[in-house]
């Protein structure tokens, strides 16, 4: 059934209310604040006490703040993470493992689903191509992971989803505009350069403005808020002008970290509630669509990609990519394993069902299934793994901080 504003901000209240009063007990568990969300979703939309339009204009909304937190969020890492502390190991996962993974998922969607263009097999790949370990928080935040490991595996989620989303862009107006796709390619590449250009003009004139302000400047407090209007402004710009938002949000965040060190620190906190909010509230719309959208292909070819997905596209390249970087071989196996889907590919999924393709609909229901048998099986082994790892470097009398030390490739 329809429901109305009174009871949205009950649900939603609800949710909120739930999920952070549960949120220590779940630390570490599959059942995770965004599980709970989904199978909310899915359990109140099966129940038929709420109805949900896959072309509703507020599902568009939400998805694209959602997006514009998290990738802005994932901007300010790089200066912080990826400039001061080991390079190899993430660096090769992003540049190597993640379009390698994208292609062989193309790859298999287009022969198990043979009425999917290539354009909408490589989209498929696109969105399904980001990590997020935050599903497998207890990997990430285990003191007793090597650092290496659990740098690698935070790094690689919190920068992928940006430097996919040009990805997921281009193969989306490729499938949109297969009369014209050369055309709309050009345009789109356009439009991602002048975000860029926008986001960096953005954050070197907001940083140089915080040593002109009036008075003491800003008080502690309104830092995140200045960063925050800095990534609403970039995101507004660039779409009222020529530009893309969501990448001049990306190359802000970036830009931002790098001149202004205090402003992304001070952020992080403000951001990260911010970011989980809308996100409970996203993958709540998420269960709620698959339900609405269902699944009518095959069922036998959709396990088959499942299972593709998981244990073999990403396990493999990842193990190449790590070709030559002096790490043991249980670590780089971990790492292989450790690539779950999550925040990232639920957004852009609903980014694709928001748009004009003609298999939309079957985009989003393979990625979606793909999601959630991602969370279920890497929320259920991240503690065996964590515990299995631990064992064999026990055995072999590997030191953590020693190995973090020796990440360098050969």
């Amino acid at each position: 059934m329809d429901i109305g504003f009174p009871e949205a901000l009950l649900l939603i209240g609800l949710l909120l209310g739930i999920g952070a009063g549960l949120s220590g007990w779940l630390h570490g568990t599959v059942l995770s604040i965004s599980v709970l969300s989904v199978l909310a979703g899915i359990a109140l939309s099966l129940g038929d006490l709420i109805s949900v339009e896959p072309d509703a204009e507020v599902i568009l909304y939400t998805v694209s703040i959602a997006l514009v937190l998290t990738l802005f969020a994932d901007g300010l890492l790089v200066e912080n993470e990826l400039l001061r502390r080991h390079w190899s190991p993430p660096a090769r996962a992003l540049v190597i493992a993640m379009p390698g993974t994208l292609v062989l998922l193309a790859v298999v969607a287009h022969a198990l689903f043979p009425e999917l263009s290539w354009a909408e097999a490589f989209l498929l790949g696109a969105v399904l191509s980001p990590t997020d370990p935050v599903v497998t928080s207890a990997v990430v935040t285990a003191k007793r992971i090597p650092a290496a490991v659990r740098h690698t595996l935070n790094l690689e989620s919190g920068l992928n989803d940006g430097l996919a989303l040009p990805f997921v862009l281009f193969f989306l107006v490729l499938a949109t505009h297969a009369d014209s796709p050369g055309t709309e390619a050009l345009g789109l590449l356009g439009e991602a350069a002048f975000g860029a250009v926008i986001g960096v003009g953005l954050a070197l004139l907001g940083g140089r403005l915080l040593r002109s302000l009036p008075g003491p400047g800003l008080t502690r407090k309104y830092e995140g808020v200045y960063a925050l209007g800095l990534a609403l402004l970039a995101f507004g710009l660039a779409e009222v002008t020529w530009g893309n938002g969501l990448i001049a949000v990306f190359v802000a965040g970036i830009a931002l970290a790098v001149t202004r060190h205090e402003i992304p620190e001070s952020f992080s906190e403000f951001n990260e509630s911010l970011s989980a909010t809308f996100q409970v509230i996203t993958f709540f719309v998420f269960g709620a669509l698959i339900v609405a959208t269902g699944w009518g292909g095959s069922t036998p070819a959709l396990l088959a990609f499942i299972a593709f997905a998981l244990l073999v596209a990403r396990p493999v390249t990842v193990l190449v990519s790590f070709i030559g970087v002096r790490l043991p071989l249980s670590q780089k196996l971990f790492m292989a394993w450790f690539g779950p889907k999550g925040v990232a590919s639920m957004l852009f999924a609903l980014l694709v069902l928001g748009s004009t393709d003609a298999h939309r609909s079957l985009v989003f229901d393979i990625a979606s299934f793909t999601v959630l048998a991602s969370i279920l099986a890497h929320g259920l082994t991240d503690t065996l793994g964590a515990n299995w790892l631990e064992r064999r470097l026990a055995s072999v009398g590997a030191d953590e901080d020693d190995v973090g030390e020796r990440v360098q490739p050969e």
